[in-house]
C-alpha cells in the first residue's frame, strides 16, 4: 500500500491484500494489471513474496540459518521435513540445502535463456522481465509484466508462436512442479528409474500422463483456426500451466466448455508434494485410482510400482479430495450467486484459486469485495493446505482409542 509501490500512487487496501495474498500463495489472480499499476518497488515486492511462497516460509528461514552459520534443531528439522514432504529427518539440511542451490541455479539459467527475446523487445527493461518471469514460472505463480494501460492482463499470448519462451517456460514450470524430494532422486540416482523411491515414480509418470494426455486432447478440439506449429505449443503449454502454474499463451474464452472443464479437472489436480504447486497434487489423484483398481480387482491392498500403500494414506487422499472439491464448488456457488455470472465461469475461478493456478477467465479485476474474499480464502486454504488447516482446528491432545461397535452400509 506504500505510493511508492504503485504508479498512481495509491491503492485500495482490498487490492493490495488481494495482491499480496496471490503472491505468497504463489496463484497468480490479479485484480490489477501487475505492470500497469506496480512501479518496479511493487513489482520486486511481488517477486520477493513469489520466491519466499514458493519455496515455503519454512525453507526460506533455514535458509537464512544456514547462511548465518546457526545450529538448525531437531525440532526446526522436523518442520522442515513436514513442509519438503520427505519420509525422515536425516539428511534434511543437506535437502534444504540442494533445494536452495538448484532452486536460484535454474531460475538463474531460466532468466540467460529467455534474455535475448526479451531485450530484443523491451531492451534495457527486458532484463527484469526475464528475471521476473523466470522466478514467476518457476515458483508456479503465474504473474507477468507483458501487460500495458491498452491491453492489460496479456500473460504470454504475444509469445504463442515463440517456440524458446514456451519450452523454456514450460520447464521451470515442470521442473517446480515436481517436487523437491523428486529432485533429489532424479540427481543421486539419474536414469535408474527402478531405483527411484516409489513417490518420485508416480509423480514422474503422473506428470508425463497429465501433461501429454490433456495436451491431445486440447489440440484436437480447441484453437482449430491457429497454425499447425502454434496449436501444438498452444496446447503443450495450456496443458501444462493448468496445473498451478497460470500463464496462458492463449485466449481461455475461446476454448469450449468441454475444454474449460478439463482445464478445471487439472487445476484442481495441481502439481506434485513437497513443491512450488498446488492442488490436491499427482500423488493424491493417484492413490484413489489405484485404490479404485484394487476394489475393481478385489484386492485388500492398494499397491504402486510394487509397493503396499497404508490404509491411512488413502483416507488422507480421499479427504483431501473430498475437501478441495467442497471448498471450490461452495466457493464457485457463492460468487455465482453474489455476482450473477454463469456457474462454469465461477467455478473456473475458484479452481483456480483452490489449486493456486492463477488463470482467470477475466472476471476477477471485476468481482465485488465479497466475491474477492471468498478466493483470498481459497488461496490461502490451497496453498496452505486443507488438512492441515482442519487438522490444526480439529486435533485434540488425546486421542481417543476406544472404537464403536461395526455395522455395515451399503455404497454404490
Amino acid at each position: 500500500m506504500l505510493p511508492i509501490s504503485a504508479k498512481n500512487g495509491n491503492v485500495p487496501f482490498s487490492q493490495a491484500l488481494f495482491t499480496s495474498v496471490s503472491a505468497v500463495c504463489v496463484t497468480g489472480l490479479v485484480v490489477q494489471d501487475t505492470a500497469s499499476c506496480w512501479t518496479g518497488f511493487g513489482q520486486a515486492v511481488i517477486l520477493l513474496l513469489i520466491q519466499i511462497g514458493g519455496l515455503g516460509v519454512v525453507t526460506m528461514s533455514a535458509a537464512f540459518a544456514l547462511l548465518s552459520g546457526k545450529r538448525i534443531s531437531l525440532m526446526q528439522r522436523s518442520t522442515m521435513q513436514e513442509a519438503l514432504s520427505v519420509p525422515k529427518v536425516g539428511g534434511i539440511v543437506r535437502l534444504t540445502g540442494f533445494i536452495l542451490r538448484a532452486t536460484f541455479l535454474l531460475e538463474f539459467l531460466g532468466a540467460a535463456v529467455m534474455l535475448p527475446v526479451f531485450y530484443r523487445d523491451y531492451e534495457p527493461r527486458g532484463i527484469w522481465m526475464s528475471v521476473f518471469h523466470s522466478v514467476s514460472a518457476f515458483c508456479n505463480a503465474g504473474f507477468d509484466l507483458t501487460g500495458t494501460p491498452d491491453a492489460p492482463y496479456a500473460s504470454l499470448t504475444a509469445y504463442r508462436g515463440n517456440p524458446l519462451i514456451n519450452v523454456v517456460i514450460m520447464l521451470l514450470i515442470i521442473i517446480g512442479g515436481i517436487g523437491f524430494f523428486t529432485w533429489e532422486d532424479v540427481a543421486t540416482k539419474r536414469l535408474h528409474f527402478r531405483r527411484y523411491r516409489m513417490q518420485s515414480k508416480v509423480i514422474l509418470l503422473s506428470t508425463v500422463i497429465l501433461i501429454f494426455v490433456p495436451a491431445f486432447l486440447i489440440f484436437l478440439f480447441e484453437y482449430p483456426h491457429l497454425p499447425v506449429g502454434e496449436r501444438v505449443l498452444a496446447a503443450l503449454f495450456q496443458s501444462v500451466t493448468a496445473r498451478t502454474a497460470g500463464y496462458n499463451t492463449a485466449n481461455l474464452n475461446e476454448m469450449s466448455e468441454a475444454g474449460r472443464a478439463l482445464m478445471i479437472i487439472l487445476m484442481m489436480i495441481g502439481g506434485s508434494p513437497g513443491s512450488t504447486a498446488g492442488g490436491i497434487k499427482t500423488t493424491t489423484a493417484a492413490v484413489l485410482i489405484a485404490n479404485s483398481l484394487a476394489t475393481f480387482r478385489s484386492k485388500e491392498d492398494v499397491d504402486l510400482f510394487g509397493r503396499r500403500v497404508g490404509a491411512n494414506v488413502v483416507r488422507n487422499a480421499a479427504t483431501v479430495v473430498v475437501l478441495y472439491v467442497v471448498l471450490f464448488s461452495v466457493g464457485g456457488l457463492c460468487i455465482s450467486i453474489i455476482e450473477g455470472l454463469p456457474i462454469l465461469t465461477c467455478l473456473f475461478e475458484t479452481a483456480s484459486a483452490v489449486g493456486t493456478v492463477g488463470l482467470t477467465l477475466g472476471i476477477t479485476p471485476t468481482l465485488c469485495t465479497a466475491s474477492r474474499l471468498i478466493l483470498i480464502v481459497l488461496m490461502f486454504f490451497g496453498r496452505v493446505g486443507g488438512l492441515t488447516l482442519v487438522f490444526a482446528a480439529l486435533s485434540g491432545p488425546h486421542r481417543n482409542v476406544s472404537r464403536l461397535p461395526l455395522e455395515t452400509i451399503t455404497v454404490g
